[in-house]
């Protein structure tokens, strides 16, 4: 685990996904990996809680020292008294959305998020193919967030690649997170470089 955290030392995250085999249908680790990956990664952890009762669970990663929590909107009870938890705790407070939930929702309440997560994919497996009719609901929450001035961080997450990134950036995406093209390339790093380099090209 050690070596593989060192081959992504330029990334400006690790995220790391905690599912529950309950809110989607697989399984990985809870905190007590988390607090492991904490103790040896080079950079700070963003944590994607894929899991039933996030309100309950959440505030845990963020007490490990994880420097971002994303929970999804579908799941929690009260999602905004749990942002709040998160950042009183310290951490970046993150709500994700599944590709058929709309995001209009959240646009009264920019402010309380620090990244907003829009999922790519549906959650719960690696290698799934990137869903570009994602992308307007990237742009609208993008030109939300520009009317309001807001400081929020628009994420994506699922089949993000060198030759998707490009399509995420352009409909507003600033934060990306990228499994496969990573870890599959014979130089991790290299990959996290021209990723950036080819989002970067594209942002707006």
């Amino acid at each position: 685990m050690q070596t593989d955290l060192q081959r992504i030392a330029n990334a400006d995250f690790v995220h790391v996904d905690v599912m529950d085999n309950h809110f989607v249908p697989n399984l990985t680790f809870g905190p007590q990996m988390v607090e492991r990956i904490q103790a040896t990664s080079p950079v700070p952890l963003d944590v994607h809680l894929m899991i039933t009762d996030p309100d309950r669970w959440a505030p845990g990663y963020a007490e490990i020292g994880a420097a971002s929590v994303t929970f999804h909107l579908e799941a929690a009870a009260d999602p905004i008294s749990l942002a709040r938890r998160l950042r009183d705790i310290g951490a970046r407070a993150g709500v994700a959305v599944k590709p058929a939930t709309p995001v209009e929702g959240l646009f009264e309440v920019l402010d309380e998020f620090d990244q907003i997560l829009v999922m790519t994919v549906e959650p719960g497996f690696g290698g799934q193919s990137f869903m570009s009719d994602q992308m307007p609901k990237l742009a609208r929450l993008q030109a939300e967030a520009r009317r309001r001035g807001s400081q929020v961080w628009l994420q994506v997450d699922g089949g993000i690649s060198a030759s998707t990134i490009a399509q995420a950036a352009e409909a507003g995406a600033d934060t990306f997170v990228a499994g496969s093209a990573v870890f599959g390339a014979a130089d991790p790093a290299a990959a996290i470089a021209a990723l950036r380099e080819e989002a970067s090209a594209h942002a707006h």
